[in-house]
């Protein structure tokens, strides 16, 4: 299948000033590099995840791909064309949504905004109409058209955003951080409208988030990048085995004390419930299930994953060795 996004070699380099050693010195500039050769690409109709820690390039990597920031070198082709060269054409077939900034004006009512926003992408009156009222009745913010964007809650705020940035039916959505600040009920809205409309309409996705219950929620496949560098690009079990690929059992035993086989290791114990975690390429799960049965009295036992928050926090910890 041909690709909807290609990414080859993305450098961004920023210069910063750097504090004077003292009130007389001359202010002196520092090097950063935001994406050091970053390559990927991404097919029609998938939703992918965009991880990192903060400052690791993935906002900078969005800013590109929308055409709102030019790459020191390297190039990407989306939708057939260069996003900084043609920046005109290219934003009639994308949206974007940056969950810490708004697209929609502040003082004015959120249908104003909509308006504003037809009459800039030069939207037939009929189709805007449609489409406008069709999100409106999906993302439930039809009491909000008359309400200045600055009265809104964040929650609120971030569905009529993304009703903005589908006003003109990208083909490509690029989320930003979407569900930053949200509370519960607002995530899981915001999550399901997503998953529906990259399966009814098509539209791929590239989501950046904090979040682990978005990935889990969305995506099949993810990126991972640190210091600037691409250094996953697979499943959310290689993203898993890439931090080290433990496994969970949670079992309920009779005894007090017993020994655990090499390879595995006590994480928790509240009465008769016991959490362990074990490396099943030293030792497999029907081992160690047979170990418990022998020598601690197992009464149940379930054996799963980290979670994924457990996972990315030790990926983070190693993400100074790994992206060096």
């Amino acid at each position: 299948m041909q690709e909807i996004i290609r990414v080859q070699d993305l450098c961004v380099r920023f210069f910063v000033r750097k504090r004077r050693s003292s009130l007389f010195a001359p202010r002196e500039k520092a090097a950063v590099d935001a994406l050091r050769g970053v390559s990927f690409s991404i097919a029609p109709g998938e939703i992918v995840g965009y991880l990192g820690p903060n400052g690791a390039g993935k906002s900078t990597t969005v800013k590109c791909l929308s055409g709102i920031l030019t790459p020191t070198s390297g190039t990407a082709d989306v939708l057939g064309r260069v996003p900084w060269r043609e920046r005109v054409r290219h934003v009639r077939e994308i949206g974007v949504v940056f969950g810490q900034r708004t697209q929609l004006w502040w003082d004015l009512p959120v249908q104003d905004s909509f308006d504003l926003l037809r009459d800039l992408y030069d939207l037939d009156a009929r189709a805007y109409a449609q489409t406008r009222d069709r999100l409106v009745a999906r993302m439930d913010i039809g009491d909000l058209l008359r309400t200045p964007v600055r009265q809104l809650s964040l929650g609120q705020r971030m569905r009529c955003d993304l009703v903005a940035s589908l006003l003109h039916r990208p083909r490509i959505l690029f989320l930003d951080e979407p569900t930053i600040g949200l509370d519960a009920v607002s995530k899981l809205s915001l999550r399901a409208f997503i998953r529906d409309l990259n399966r009814e309409q098509g539209v791929t996705v590239l989501l950046t988030t904090h979040d682990m219950d978005d990935v889990e929620a969305l995506c099949r496949r993810v990126l991972l990048i640190g210091r600037g560098r691409l250094l996953l690009d697979g499943s959310l079990d290689d993203l898993r085995r890439l931090a080290g690929g433990k496994r969970v059992c949670r079992a309920q035993v009779r005894k007090a004390e017993f020994p655990l086989p090499p390879g595995a290791a006590l994480r928790s114990r509240r009465g008769e419930e016991v959490e362990i975690e074990f490396d099943p390429e030293r030792l497999a799960a029907d081992q160690l299930v047979l170990h418990l049965a022998k020598t601690a009295g197992l009464r149940d036992v379930q054996i799963q994953p980290p979670s994924l928050d457990e996972t990315m926090a030790a990926l983070y910890r190693q993400m100074g060795e790994v992206g060096a």
